[in-house]
C-alpha cells in the first residue's frame, strides 16, 4: 500500500533536511499513528504521502504507484483516492457545510445529483447532517473537524491521512473524531494519524511511526 525506501526530503534553502534516510512500509487496511515532537517531521511525511511534494531523494510508492519518478500529470487520479484532515480544517468560509463536503466531488466530475446524496450521507456519518446548510464560522472546533473528516473521506478514499485532527479540540470531540477515523479503518481505508496526544495511543493501540528530527526512531526515545 505504501513504502518508503531511503526517502529524504529537502525544502529550498533550508539548512537540513526535513526528512532523512526514511525507510517504511505500510499494509493495505493498516492504522498507523504518527508521532514525533514539533518539526520532528510529521507534516513533511504526510505532504509526501498526500502528493503535495515529491522525495528529494529515495523511492516513494503509494497505493501501489511509483511516485519518485513520475510526471506531474500523471497523479491527479492517484491523489483523488487519498483523503487528507488538516490540523487548521481549511474549510472554505463562504460554502456552506454541505458545499464544503461535495467540494472533492465537484471537482471530480460527479453528477450532482449523486454527489449531493453521498455528502449528505457523509455528514450523517460524522452527526451534523442537522448542520449542512450552516456556515463553518457558525460551528465549534470539533463540528468543523467533523465537517473537514466528512470532506475527506466523501469519495472513499483508499489512503486517509490526518495531521494532528485533535490538537484544538476537548476530549470528548477529540475521542469522537478517533473514532470517526477508525470506523474508516474498520471499512478498508488504509490511515495514518499524526498525534501529540500520546494518551490516545494507550487507548487506542496500534502501531506506531515515530520521527525525530527527520528521521524514524524508537518512540520510546526522547526527541533529538
Amino acid at each position: 500500500m505504501v513504502r518508503l525506501d531511503d526517502i529524504s526530503l529537502r525544502y529550498a534553502a533550508a539548512e537540513a533536511p526535513a526528512l532523512a534516510g526514511i525507510s517504511c512500509a505500510l499494509d493495505a487496511g493498516s492504522f498507523t499513528w504518527l508521532t514525533g515532537a514539533s518539526g520532528a517531521g510529521k507534516s513533511s511525511l504526510l505532504k509526501l504521502l498526500h502528493l503535495a511534494v515529491k522525495p528529494s531523494a529515495g523511492r516513494l510508492f503509494v497505493l501501489g504507484q511509483a511516485v519518485h519518478g513520475a510526471r506531474r500529470r500523471e497523479l491527479p487520479g492517484l491523489r483523488r483516492r487519498i483523503g487528507i484532515v488538516f490540523q487548521d480544517v481549511r474549510l472554505l468560509p463562504h460554502l456552506d457545510v454541505l458545499d464544503n463536503v461535495a467540494l472533492p466531488l465537484r471537482i471530480a466530475g460527479r453528477r450532482e445529483a449523486q454527489l449531493l446524496a453521498d455528502a449528505k450521507e457523509m455528514l450523517g456519518w460524522v452527526g451534523l447532517a442537522h448542520r449542512m446548510h450552516d456556515r463553518p464560522e457558525a460551528l465549534s472546533g470539533g463540528e468543523q473537524q467533523r465537517v473537514a473528516l466528512a470532506r475527506a473521506v466523501v469519495a472513499r478514499p483508499s489512503l486517509l491521512l490526518a495531521d494532528e485532527p485533535t490538537a484544538q479540540l476537548d476530549d470528548d470531540q477529540a475521542h469522537r473524531v478517533i473514532a470517526l477515523l477508525r470506523e474508516m479503518h474498520r471499512l478498508g481505508s488504509t490511515v495514518i494519524v499524526a498525534t501529540h496526544n500520546i494518551a490516545l495511543l494507550g487507548e487506542y493501540p496500534a502501531p506506531v511511526l515515530h520521527l525525530a528530527a527527520g528521521r524514524l526512531a524508537d518512540p520510546h526515545e526522547e526527541d533529538a
